[in-house]
């Protein structure tokens, strides 16, 4: 097969059409959360990375508590999921615990 300008330009695009869909794919996805300690009584706010899979409050719940309880921490919600834009705005609030878990 010879390759030449009309053959390429479909392959091309269709090369550029996938790399913009993979890109989409792979945004990052980060939750907010509260959790408990008992006794005694310890609550805390955190901010976690869940998988772009996770990117939903119930899922991202799945993925985050498993997380918690290894350090002996009980989910007790997530607020909300949010991407890369929502950082910097609840770094300060979630203190030690951003990005922690």
């Amino acid at each position: 097969m010879r390759w030449t300008h009309s053959t390429l330009r479909p392959l091309i695009g269709a090369v550029l059409v996938s790399l913009a869909v993979a890109g989409v794919a792979h945004a990052d996805c980060y939750a907010d959360y509260k959790a408990k300690q008992d006794n005694p009584l310890r609550l805390h706010y955190g901010v976690a990375e869940v998988p772009d899979a996770a990117c939903s409050i119930s899922a991202a719940s799945n993925a985050i508590r498993p997380r918690l309880a290894g350090a002996g921490w009980t989910l007790l919600h997530v607020l909300s999921v949010f991407g890369p834009e929502g950082l910097a705005e609840r770094k300060a609030s979630a203190g030690e615990y951003f990005l922690r878990f």
